[in-house]
C-alpha cells in the first residue's frame, strides 16, 4: 500500500519573516493613503509616493448618491394596503425614527471611530493590516462611510439592470478600494456624519426579504425600527457582516453569540452600562418572522384588481418611455399607488363568489363588479379563483372582469369579456326612446322570420344576418327562425313589457323600427366594446342584437352605470392618487364624464328595468332588494347557457354578475349540470348569477345612499295592459 504523502509546511521562520514583510507594505501603503488624503503637496515629494498620488488623484470624487430601491405600495380608497411590487423589500426612514439603539449598537461593531475620521479610518487600516499580514484571520478596515460608498454603488448598478457589475465585498481590487476611500472622504464633505449614517441603515442588506432597518425589524420582529429593544438592535446590527452565517431563524446559535459580541463593544465604548449588558445578553432570542409578501399573488385582498392596477401602471407611458423604465419605476421607485377600491365592498364581494359555486370540480367561473355611477370609480372587483395553484382550488390568472387588451392594444391579463346575451337588449330599447317612441307602444313580437333582404333600415351601413329556417346557410349569416326561452310569447306586447319579461322577438320588432345607426351609437356612447379586442360591437350584426360579442363585465356595469346616473357616463376608472418617495404628484386617473344617453331616456330605461325584478325575469330573485332601495336590473343568457349574468343597479351603485364557462374558448354549454349538488337542464341568469347578485347588493347597498330614480317624461308612456305570466327565462 503506497504511503501517503505529507503535505509539505513552509518554515515557521519564512512565514513569520513574510509576515513581517507584509506589515511593513501595508504600513507603507496606510502611509501613502494617509498622505495622500491629507497632506498632499507634502507626500507628492517622493517618486514613488508622487506615482501612488497620481493615481489616486485620477480616480472619481464625485459620487452620485440616488435614493435606493424602495417599496411600492398599493393602498385601498380608505388606506389599507392591499400590495406591495418590490426589487429590494425597503422602507426609508429618517434617523431620528430610529431606535437610537440601532445607531449606536452599528456603530460599536462596524466603526467605532465613526464620528472621529473623516471617511477612512488610517488607525484602523493599520490595525487590520498588522492582523491580516500576522495571522492568518482576515480583518476588514472599511468604515460606514466606505460601506454606504459601496451599497450606493452596487444599488445603481442593480437598479440599472446591470448585476454582473456589483462587487462583492471580497471580490475588491486595490484600485476598487482605493476609489471607494477616495469617495468616502468626499462624501464626508458633501454630507453630514447623521445623513450618511441614515443613508447607511436605510440601504443595507439584512436578507433577501430585508434591506435596510426598517424591513429587516418588521421582517425578524414585526416591529419598527424606532422600537427596536436593546437585544433586538444588536442582533440586527450583528448581521450586518454576514447575514446568511449570522441568521437568527437559520443559525440562531451562531446568532446569539454575534448578538453578544455587539452588546460588548457598545459596552466597552460605554453606550450601554453593565446592568443594561447583562440583561441584553440573558434575554433569548425571541423571533417573530414576518417575511415579505409581494406582489399581487400575495396581496392582502383583491389580487386580481391588483393585478389590473399593475397593468394600469405599465402600460402607461407616464411612469417611463419603455417597458423596462415602467418595471423599475414599479418594482423600485417607492410609489403610494392610492386606487378606489373599497375594502368593505371587495370583502362582500369575495365572499359571495366564493360561495357560489362551492367545491367546483368543474371549474365553473363566478365574477362580481361594482362601480360607482357619477364618478366611474371601480369598488369591487371579485372572481371565485386563486392566482397561483392550489390543491383542490380554481386556479388562473386571467382577470374574469376586464378586457384582454386596453384600448392602445397592451396586454391588461383580462379573460375577453362573455357573451352579454340579454343584458343587451336595454340598448336597443333606449334607442327606441330616443327616437321619440312611447316605452309602452306596441310591437308584433310574433314574427319569427327575418330572412335574408328584410328591409331593416340604416343610415350608415349594411345589416347582416338572418333568422329563417328555411333560408339557413352559416355562409350567408342566415340561422333558424327566432326563438323566445319560452312559449307563450308570439304575440303582440307592450315594448316595455317585452324588455322587462326578456323577450327576444319583441327586441327584434322593436329593432325593425329603428334605424340601426341609432342602436351603434348609443351602444357606443355608453362604452361597450368587444372585450377581446376593444374594436366596437358591430350593431349591424343581428346576432348582436342579442349580446353574441363579448363584453367584460367591468364595461357592462358602466355601461348600466349611465342609465343610473341620468345618462351621464363616467369611464371606469381604479388609480386615483400616485405619489414618488418624495411625495411628489405622479399622473393618476382621473373623473372623465361625458353626456351620452338623454335623460328623459336614461329615465324611460330606469323605469322599465325597475320591473325587472317586480314582474319580469328577475322576479324569482330573492331577497327582494326592490322592496329595500329601488332597484333597476336586466338577466341575460347566452344562447348555450354557458354564459349567465344580471346586471343590476342603484343610483349609488352598479354591479355586473356572471357565472358560466370562463375557460379559454368558453364553449362549455350550461346545460345538464350540477352545480352545489343541484341539477339544471339550462342555466338562466335568475338562477346562480342572480342570487349572487342580490345577496351581494344587500350587503353594502346602504353604504352608498341610493335615491329613488327620475319618472320618465309622462309622454313616453300610456295606459300599460295588465301584464301576464312573466317569462321564465331572461
Amino acid at each position: 500500500m503506497a504511503k501517503k504523502k505529507k503535505k509539505k509546511r513552509g518554515h515557521p521562520l519564512a512565514a513569520a519573516l513574510g509576515r513581517v514583510l507584509g506589515f511593513f507594505t501595508a504600513s507603507a501603503l496606510c502611509g501613502v493613503l494617509a498622505a495622500s488624503l491629507v497632506v498632499p503637496a507634502v507626500a507628492a515629494a517622493g517618486f514613488g509616493v508622487s506615482s501612488s498620488i497620481n493615481f489616486f488623484d485620477r480616480l472619481p470624487e464625485e459620487l452620485v448618491v440616488s435614493p435606493p430601491s424602495q417599496t411600492t405600495k398599493v393602498l385601498a380608497s380608505d388606506g389599507q394596503q392591499i400590495a406591495t411590487f418590490y426589487a429590494e423589500n425597503r422602507i426609508k426612514v429618517p434617523l431620528d425614527q430610529m431606535s437610537p439603539y440601532v445607531r449606536d449598537a452599528v456603530i460599536a461593531i462596524e466603526d467605532s471611530r465613526y464620528y472621529d475620521h473623516a471617511g477612512i479610518d488610517p488607525q484602523g487600516i493599520l490595525r487590520a493590516a498588522i492582523s491580516n499580514m500576522t495571522s492568518s484571520g482576515t480583518q476588514g478596515a472599511s468604515t460606514i462611510t466606505q460601506q454606504y460608498v459601496t451599497n450606493v454603488i452596487n444599488e445603481a448598478y442593480l437598479s440599472q439592470d446591470r448585476k454582473d457589475e456589483v462587487i462583492l465585498s471580497g471580490q475588491k481590487s486595490v484600485g476598487d478600494k482605493l476609489r471607494e476611500m477616495k469617495l468616502a472622504v468626499s462624501l464626508e464633505k458633501r454630507f453630514s456624519k447623521d445623513q450618511i449614517l441614515e443613508g447607511y441603515l436605510n440601504i443595507v442588506f439584512f436578507n433577501r426579504d430585508a434591506y435596510g432597518i426598517e424591513a429587516a425589524s418588521q421582517y425578524y420582529f414585526s416591529t419598527s425600527a424606532k422600537d427596536l429593544t436593546l437585544p433586538q438592535a444588536a442582533l440586527l446590527a450583528g448581521l450586518v457582516n454576514s447575514p446568511s452565517f449570522y441568521n437568527p431563524a437559520v443559525n440562531p446559535d451562531k446568532s446569539i453569540v454575534r448578538r453578544n459580541q455587539v452588546l460588548s463593544e457598545m459596552l466597552a465604548t460605554g453606550k450601554i452600562t453593565q446592568a443594561d449588558h447583562d440583561a441584553a445578553v440573558a434575554t433569548p432570542i425571541e423571533l417573530k418572522l414576518n417575511p415579505g409578501r409581494q406582489g399581487c399573488a400575495n396581496a392582502t385582498m383583491a389580487p386580481y384588481f391588483c393585478d389590473y392596477i399593475s397593468h394600469l401602471i405599465l402600460n402607461n407611458p407616464a411612469y417611463g418611455s419603455s417597458l423596462i423604465e415602467r418595471e423599475r419605476r414599479l418594482y423600485r421607485g417607492g410609489l403610494t399607488i392610492k386606487t378606489t377600491l373599497d375594502p368593505r365592498l371587495q370583502t362582500a364581494a369575495q365572499a359571495q363568489v366564493d360561495g357560489t359555486a362551492g367545491a367546483n370540480p368543474d371549474r365553473w367561473g363566478a365574477a362580481l363588479v361594482t362601480v360607482q355611477p357619477g364618478t366611474g370609480n371601480i369598488l369591487a372587483m371579485a372572481q371565485n379563483t386563486v392566482f397561483l395553484p392550489e390543491e383542490g382550488k380554481f386556479d388562473t390568472q386571467l382577470n374574469f372582469n376586464v378586457d384582454a387588451r386596453d384600448p392602445q392594444g397592451n396586454d391588461l391579463n383580462g379573460a375577453g369579456g362573455f357573451q352579454p346575451g340579454s343584458t343587451m337588449k336595454p340598448f336597443t330599447f333606449a334607442q327606441w326612446l330616443n327616437e321619440g317612441k312611447s316605452m309602452t307602444a306596441e310591437v308584433d313580437a310574433s314574427r319569427r322570420v327575418y330572412p335574408l333582404g328584410f328591409p331593416w333600415r340604416s343610415s350608415c351601413g349594411k345589416v347582416l344576418g338572418a333568422y329563417s329556417t328555411a333560408q339557413n346557410n352559416p355562409e350567408l349569416g342566415a340561422a333558424d327562425d327566432l326563438q323566445n326561452a319560452d312559449e307563450g310569447y308570439y304575440r303582440r306586447m307592450p315594448i316595455n313589457y317585452g324588455l322587462y319579461n326578456s323577450i327576444n322577438t319583441a327586441t327584434f320588432a322593436t329593432a325593425a323600427q329603428l334605424d340601426f345607426c341609432g342602436i351603434q351609437k348609443m351602444v357606443d356612447a355608453v362604452g361597450l366594446h368587444s372585450g377581446l379586442d376593444g374594436a366596437p360591437i358591430n350593431m349591424h350584426q343581428l346576432g348582436n342584437l342579442l349580446g353574441a360579442i363579448g363584453v367584460a363585465p367591468l364595461h357592462l356595469a358602466n355601461a348600466f352605470a349611465t342609465f343610473a346616473n341620468d345618462g351621464r357616463y363616467c369611464a371606469p376608472i381604479a388609480v386615483v392618487e400616485v405619489t414618488d418617495v418624495n411625495g411628489g404628484k405622479l399622473p393618476a386617473q382621473t373623473s372623465e364624464c361625458r353626456d351620452a344617453v338623454k335623460p328623459e331616456v336614461a329615465r324611460g330605461v330606469n323605469a322599465v328595468l325597475q320591473d325587472v325584478l317586480k314582474v319580469g325575469s328577475g322576479v324569482w330573485i330573492n331577497p327582494k332588494i326592490h322592496t329595500v332601495v329601488p332597484t333597476a336590473a336586466k338577466t341575460g343568457t347566452s344562447n348555450n347557457n354557458g354564459a349567465t349574468w344580471i346586471v343590476g343597479y342603484t343610483s349609488g351603485l352598479a354591479t355586473a354578475s356572471f357565472f358560466g364557462d370562463a375557460l379559454e374558448g368558453q364553449k362549455r354549454p350550461g346545460q345538464n349540470v350540477t352545480i352545489n349538488g343541484v341539477f339544471y337542464p339550462r342555466l338562466d341568469g335568475y338562477m346562480i348569477a342572480g342570487p349572487q347578485w342580490v345577496n351581494y347588493m344587500l350587503q353594502v347597498v346602504r353604504l352608498y345612499p341610493a335615491n329613488p330614480f327620475p319618472p320618465p317624461p309622462a309622454s313616453m308612456s300610456s295606459p300599460t295592459p295588465s301584464p301576464s305570466t312573466p317569462a321564465r327565462r331572461p
